[in-house]
């Protein structure tokens, strides 16, 4: 028997796909709980639990796929965090992505708006138009103008008050790099700061890093169900990898690291803390006397899995009062482009964890998702009637870090 050649297993449709991965759930609901939709509807079908049913029964042909029970397969946020708490280890981001895959793109999904998000050089232009026109003061008054559930009112009030920071630049060295950052598409804008203090950091640590052109991981058309544009940017990332000559990929934005890995199977791609951990005996911080609110953004959790690493990076800056958020709530509300495209169900989300923050009493604010941060400080007030500054964790480390004793001695 073990000489006879085995039959070769036929390949699954995508339906058989979905229902493979639907027939894995034994309904125990114990994903409830940790479930933001759920929390804000208590309603079955907004839950992870619904979910699957539902794909199921969209599938199996015993639904409308253009009925309202498309909707709660829209509301999902994709935090993962149903995955931590299931016994049965469902592949619940798995079977969401095909999902929608099948379904296709919402037809409420701001498109326009989104391929502006998506090309950094446009954003880039638009930042700078938005400067000369003094944007920050009047786009409240904007935003207000336009109807609760538009996206581009969300779009302009997550529009940063200050201007983003220069085009993030590697060190010029000779060898090959050992590390390549991937910029992203609204990061590479919006966050450059962190994306510079990660090369900062991380060549403090001995990294030689490389960063790749800016352009959009394709995380947002995944989690859509837009499948061809996200292959072509899988393809993109693929060249860039392959032009790159590094040995590890890494992002600053948690919410990449999902969409970069399934784009290169087989390729470490990780988070910069993870790495400053391994290495933290060889940082050395200045004091700073300051309490800060620490949000743990669900693809830093789910995915990328490097909260204990930020906070014991965070702990070794001397002075520093270090508060998590509580749990939950367990997500602010921004979720990729959900905050843009159910922009009333994501501000209700984003005030329990303001609530939250406010609980801590903090001086600062930092998140490392930069789609968390935006959306955060884009509340009309915190319920405290304050606003606290916010900035990524690593800009804060890379602020606070002390220089090499040779650099002291030669300034």
């Amino acid at each position: 028997m073990s000489n006879m050649p085995l039959e070769k297993t036929p390949a699954l449709t995508p339906a058989e796909h979905i229902t493979a991965l639907a027939d894995q759930c034994v309904q125990c609901g114990l994903c409830l709980p940790v479930c933001p939709t759920y929390a804000l509807d208590r309603d079955e079908a907004e839950s992870p639990r619904g979910r699957i049913a539902i794909a199921a029964a969209l599938v199996r042909g015993q639904a409308d796929p253009f009925g309202e029970l498309r909707q709660p397969l829209d509301h999902c946020l994709g935090c993962l965090n149903c995955e931590t708490a299931c016994p049965a280890k469902v592949r619940y981001g798995e079977l969401l992505i095909r999902t929608r895959a099948l379904l296709g793109p919402a037809p409420h999904r701001p498109r326009r708006l989104l391929a502006l998000l998506q090309r950094p050089a446009w954003l880039r232009t638009l930042r700078r138009i938005s400067g000369w026109l003094a944007m920050p003061r009047w786009k409240a008054w904007l935003a207000r103008r336009l109807p609760a559930a538009s996206p581009w009112r969300a779009a302009i009030s997550t529009l940063p008050d200050e201007a983003p920071a220069p085009v993030v630049r590697a060190r010029t060295t000779h060898g090959k790099p050992s590390l390549a950052l991937f910029p992203g598409c609204v990061a590479s804008i919006e966050d450059a700061g962190a994306q510079q203090a990660a090369i900062t950091l991380l060549e403090a640590v001995g990294y030689h890093v490389s960063v790749l052109p800016a352009f959009c991981c394709g995380a947002m058309d995944l989690h859509g169900g837009a499948t061809t544009p996200a292959a072509q940017a899988a393809r993109r990332v693929q060249a860039a990898w392959r032009d790159s000559g590094a040995s590890r990929l890494i992002s600053v934005t948690p919410g990449c690291l999902g969409a970069l890995r399934l784009a290169l199977p087989g390729v470490e791609v990780v988070g910069p803390l993870s790495l400053l951990a391994e290495r933290i005996d060889s940082l050395r911080f200045r004091p700073l006397t300051q309490r800060v609110a620490v949000h743990l953004p669900c693809s830093q959790i789910n995915t990328a899995r490097t909260e204990a690493a930020l906070l014991q990076l965070l702990r070794r800056i001397p002075g520093l009062d270090v508060q998590p958020l509580p749990r939950p709530p367990h997500c602010c509300g921004a979720a990729g482009s959900h905050m843009l495209e159910f922009p009333e169900r994501a501000a209700r989300l984003r005030d329990a964890t303001l609530r939250q923050v406010a609980t801590l009493a903090p001086q600062q604010l930092l998140s490392s998702n930069i789609g968390c941060r935006l959306h955060l400080a884009a509340a009309d007030d915190d319920p405290q009637g304050t606003r606290w500054p916010s900035q990524h964790p690593l800009t804060l480390l890379a602020d606070q870090l002390e220089p090499p004793p040779s650099s002291q001695d030669h300034p």
